[in-house]
């Protein structure tokens, strides 16, 4: 509700331009550096339960804050008080999930993580889609701010509704690093060959990703002027798109390795941003709901089985620090890269129109397409050609 395609409306509202939706869009990005910090904590604070519902909770909170405020202060002021609100809430967010990852890595078997996952983020999305037809209509009946009041209003009650379910978490053991110092348990990632290989390639990946995803609701917004009520059904489109993807990866994880799966959702992406180029040919609402239907599979495929091999492909003992390296350094590569995103856009105002609307996002797909086959291809593939059970026991635990 507090995302996707309303998030940049709302920021358009507020007068943002194209360079501050890309910053206000990368900042959850950039904030998970914070996740090495928590990295250490976690091994000095070790009920994760206490530490993930205070951070996490407190991002509710603050990310419902950075919307109300602007509509209290002068204008000119407003978006500059969202995006720093915004910074302090996805502090508290990047932390946080370093305690909420560890905690339901060990919550959940290894030979189910995969379909768990897949359901889960179905009922997620289910909801999603609920709230963005509900203010999609909404926001196209009543005056901006009057639906921007009552979509922050609803979003207040779900925040505290939220914070009420971590506390129905349980509240399991951890298991502390086996490393000495803070020198030697930050440095073993970087030890892990395979590991450091596929962190890169999807740094990069996401860098490059960034440079167009974020931004679908933008040119619809501000180049094609699309309706909030055809945003919600793009987005709909997206959404149920992306629950599909997250039940049919999730039970092909159950035989399939995350990373050869991961690989197979790069080319999905790649084409959604190449379907942009179709835009000249055929019906606008057409191609959109292919991109979105497209990017939804994709992106949801991505993300569930990055996650998966993040937290199942790394020793238990070590996993917190795996973690926090890996969302650090990738989500350095996903702020700059819609940082870059924005700064393209705003040069392009001056150019053909053609190149907002589709020049950019299908320039960004050619680039991903070669990037998956060329990289992606001997990164993600090699270590999961062997069986399931014989990588588990020469892969992690052999530097551990």
């Amino acid at each position: 509700m507090l995302g996707g395609p309303f998030v940049t409306g709302y920021l358009l509202y507020l007068g943002a331009t194209s360079l501050q939706v890309g910053i206000v869009l990368a900042i959850p990005s950039l904030a998970n550096m914070l996740q090495l910090v928590a990295a250490l904590l976690i091994q000095r604070f070790t009920n994760r339960k206490l530490l993930f519902t205070v951070l996490c909770g407190a991002h509710r909170l603050l990310w419902l804050a950075a919307g109300v405020l602007p509509m209290f202060i002068p204008r000119e002021l407003g978006v500059s008080v969202y995006i720093a609100v915004c910074i302090v809430a996805f502090m508290s967010q990047a932390m946080g999930s370093v305690f909420w990852t560890s905690l339901i890595a060990d919550m959940v078997p290894a030979k189910v993580r995969g379909r768990y996952l897949g359901i889960r983020n179905t009922i997620l999305w289910a909801g999603g889609c609920i709230a963005i037809m509900v203010f999609g209509q909404l926001l196209d009946r009543l005056p901006e701010r009057q639906g921007f009041e009552i979509m922050y209003m609803v979003a207040a009650v779900c925040a505290v509704l939220d914070i009420a379910f971590f506390l129905l978490y349980p509240n399991r053991p951890f298991e502390k690093s086996q490393q000495s110092g803070t020198k030697e348990m930050l440095a073993i990632p970087f030890r892990h060959k395979p590991f450091l290989k596929s962190m890169l390639f999807i740094s990069l990946w996401l860098f490059l990703q960034g440079i167009s995803v974020p931004f679908y609701s933008y040119v619809m917004l501000n180049v094609m002027n699309v309706s909030y009520n055809w945003i919600a059904i793009a987005t709909m489109t997206q959404n149920v798109a992306m629950m599909a993807g997250y039940f049919m990866w999730g039970n092909l994880n159950a035989k399939i390795g995350s990373k050869t799966l991961l690989f197979w959702t790069l080319p999905v992406i790649a084409a959604a941003c190449m379907g942009w180029g179709l835009l000249p040919l055929f019906p606008d609402m057409g191609v959109l709901l292919l991109i979105h239907a497209l990017i939804g599979i994709g992106t949801g495929g991505f993300n569930q089985l990055m996650f998966n091999f993040v937290i199942g492909d790394t020793p238990k003992s070590e996993r917190p620090v795996f973690i926090a390296v890996f969302y650090a350094l990738t989500g350095l590569a996903g702020f700059l890269g819609p940082l870059l995103g924005g700064a393209i856009y705003r040069l392009s105002v001056d150019m053909p129109v053609w190149v907002q609307l589709f020049g950019v996002s299908l320039g960004v797909g050619v680039v991903l397409l070669a990037v998956a086959a060329l990289i992606g291809s001997k990164v993600l593939l090699d270590s999961d050609t062997l069986p399931r059970r014989r990588r588990k026991a020469a892969g992690w635990g052999r530097g551990a």
